[in-house]
């Protein structure tokens, strides 16, 4: 919660803008020999280096893509971080570099602001990332977030959307639904709470999932994996939207159909529990629910044997020629064609 009687606040008037910055900037490192001048000055300066440079950028509005009745600043700052890393190990790249702007209304004291850049420190320390610009103004409407992320990779590495070929194997990391079913978790206690605010929740039986809503992780070790494994993709995106939105991506950008198999989701035990008590199909959750941050790849067939029995990869489908179509496969073996049903920001 943003509000604690008990304790002094600190107007961000207090500062002054350059104050802000170099106060909540102070402590942050440089990880890469690529940075030569990171924060304090006009603008970045990054050294050249012989791989071609990936940049990617997310804007995060409150009451848009994040609400802060049961977002810990901390973890609003971590996930931001991880939304934007995210999109580059989708290019099969190395993230160094981010910049962060912020734009905050006056019901945010300085102590706020700490917590969200404790929460952008840490992930810049776990991930090895170097902070080394951005913006602070005020803002009429809460707050607001922009990170822009940088990183590198050879060009011969580099995996864009568009490669999948028929027969290509389609690929996920880690497992599927845990971050919607955790944000239906925390709603279903905000409303609670309204109700009545004397009531404890007991969140024990769904710390995976609401850990999987509010503290995601980029999975930086799966493009480190394939290449120990010696596979490289054939297109890759990770999965922000939810499965369906995101497979849809690569074949459109591919001109190719699929075909995925729900017996082959990996679904977490939580997950499939919670979707029993909440009456919800875990299919549906797994294809549509988003904000899993997992990477969706494809891979030549012939790679098979080299990433079955993976515990961090399973294989759940194929692809297939454009005019077969983009298809659900049921457990029953009935085709359905796939809908995008996936998180757009510009919905009623």
């Amino acid at each position: 919660m943003l509000e604690d009687k008990n304790q002094e606040k600190t107007a961000l008037s207090s500062l002054g803008e350059f104050g802000l910055i170099n106060y909540l900037t102070k402590n942050f490192g440089t990880y890469h020999s690529t940075t030569i001048k990171g924060v304090g000055d006009d603008a970045a300066v990054l050294a050249p280096t012989e791989k071609e440079t990936v940049i990617t950028t997310d804007l995060l509005v409150e009451g848009i893509h994040f609400d802060l009745s049961y977002v810990p600043l901390k973890h609003l700052g971590y996930k931001a971080v991880m939304v934007n890393l995210s999109d580059v190990y989708a290019m099969n790249a190395s993230a160094s570099q981010i910049t962060v702007s912020i734009a905050v209304s006056n019901r945010f004291p300085l102590e706020a602001l700490e917590a969200l850049y404790a929460g952008i420190q840490l992930a810049c320390d776990t991930y090895k990332i170097d902070l080394i610009g951005g913006d602070t103004t005020s803002s009429t409407k809460g707050m607001l977030l922009s990170i822009t992320a940088i990183g590198h990779a050879k060009k011969e590495e580099i995996v864009y959307r568009n490669g999948a070929k028929p027969t290509d194997l389609i690929v996920v990391s880690g497992d599927l639904g845990g971050a919607y079913l955790g944000l239906q978790v925390l709603e279903r206690e905000k409303e609670v709470f309204k109700v009545n605010p004397q009531n404890q929740p007991d969140l024990d039986s769904y710390t995976y999932i609401i850990e999987r809503q509010l503290k995601p992780e980029a999975r930086k070790d799966i493009p480190k994996l394939l290449k120990e494994l010696n596979v490289k993709p054939t297109a890759m995106i990770d999965i922000s939207d939810g499965l369906s939105s995101e497979i849809m991506h690569i074949c459109t950008n591919s001109k190719a159909g699929c075909k995925l198999y729900e017996d082959k989701f990996p679904l977490d035990p939580q997950v499939i529990s919670t979707c029993e008590e909440f009456n919800i199909d875990a299919t549906m959750v797994a294809l549509s629910g988003g904000e899993d941050y997992e990477l969706l790849f494809t891979i030549p067939v012939g790679d098979f044997d080299k990433v079955k029995g993976n515990p961090n990869l399973s294989v759940i489908g194929h692809i297939t020629e454009e005019q077969q179509g983009m298809n659900l496969v049921t457990r029953s073996g009935q085709e359905l064609p796939l809908q995008a049903q996936g998180w757009n920001s510009f919905q009623e």
